[in-house]
């Protein structure tokens, strides 16, 4: 071969070879995250999911794309966001927001992976077949436990001791609404309180709420744990201002935005573990063999300055206790 042939052979394969290397470069996944609500005032649980998926070894927009789609509290919008999902065939679909996310999700797919947040059993709901072997295409973290309703009754009765009528706000588009009420009813006749169910699905319909709470009389005021409510909680920490009423949510996020006390899971400690499980998902892990983890931790949060603005008196046994105190 003359040295001229051999140098443009060689100029040619230059060309081909970072050809074939890009070919072989794995293709970067593709993670579907369908929510329920809004992506404003999210911000600090997407980065709890990113912090999740981190751990697993995936960082957005390096080795991983993450396509969001988000309902806007509408929740008849998630069917139709969750087909959009699977038509840009994602790898594996995070379900969060509520019990509606995973169920509009699994609805579409017995094949693509699922990580759910559930707010309600999904035993019941036959998203799995039990919580330690799901069995299917769906995993994810359960946000249930049946001590909370009746603590969040007891600490509403050690910071109004006097109220004898309570009021629970729950959106009856929530599948859990039913199960919260019963068990709400139960640590109320437990503790001698008349509970009054309120409902909500739509803003409008918060101006008929506090109207009902002033007819009710109602000395206190319990929120349910919904995805739509999260979205207003500016709203709804308003309509404990005027009247003056305690209330109890179930978030810290309403606390941090001017609520009274909240007592729950950690809704940002979720998101963590849903990426978490996710990235392990994505390096090969089956749903059906990864556990439906469950709380093992519950937070009190106390909001001593709106204490001061409600003439609330906080015991100093509850603000020892609580995991954050805000002044």
């Amino acid at each position: 071969m003359k040295r001229r042939e051999f140098i443009t052979l060689l100029g040619s394969a230059g060309v081909v070879w970072p050809r074939v290397a890009r070919a072989q470069q794995p293709a970067i996944p593709v993670i579907g995250f369908l929510n329920s609500g809004s992506a404003s005032g999210r911000e600090g649980l997407v980065a709890a999911f990113k912090k999740g998926l981190s751990e697993a070894g995936y960082v957005g927009d390096q080795n991983a794309v993450i396509e969001y789609r988000w309902a806007e509290g509408e929740y008849d919008r998630l069917p139709a966001l969750a087909a959009d999902l699977i038509r840009h065939r994602v790898a594996v679909i995070a379900a969060t927001g509520g019990m509606v996310a995973p169920l509009s999700a699994k609805a579409r797919t017995t094949t693509i992976p699922i990580v759910g947040i559930f707010d309600a059993d999904p035993i019941a709901a036959g998203l799995v077949d039990s919580l330690n072997r799901p069995g299917r295409n769906l995993t994810g973290v359960s946000l249930i436990a049946s001590v909370i309703e009746a603590k969040q009754m007891e600490l509403l009765r050690e910071l109004a001791p006097s109220a004898g009528v309570v009021a629970l706000l729950v959106n009856p588009s929530n599948p859990n609404a039913d199960t919260i009420s019963k068990n709400l009813q139960a640590a109320a006749n437990t503790l001698g309180l008349q509970l009054h169910v309120l409902t909500a699905s739509t803003e409008r319909e918060f101006d008929t709420v506090a109207t009902a709470l002033t007819q009710l009389r109602a000395n206190a005021l319990i929120f349910a744990t919904d995805p739509f409510f999260l979205d207003h909680r500016s709203r709804l920490v308003a309509l404990t201002m005027r009247p003056a009423l305690p209330a109890i949510f179930g978030r810290r996020e309403y606390v941090v935005e001017g609520g009274l006390v909240s007592y729950g899971s950690s809704l940002s400690d979720a998101y963590r573990q849903i990426g978490a499980y996710a990235g392990r998902i994505l390096k090969g892990a089956k749903p059906a063999d990864l556990p439906v983890t469950q709380p093992t931790k519950f937070e009190l949060v106390i909001n001593l300055k709106t204490a001061k603005s409600l003439g609330v008196k906080v015991p100093q046994t509850l603000q020892v206790a609580a995991d954050e105190v805000i002044e």
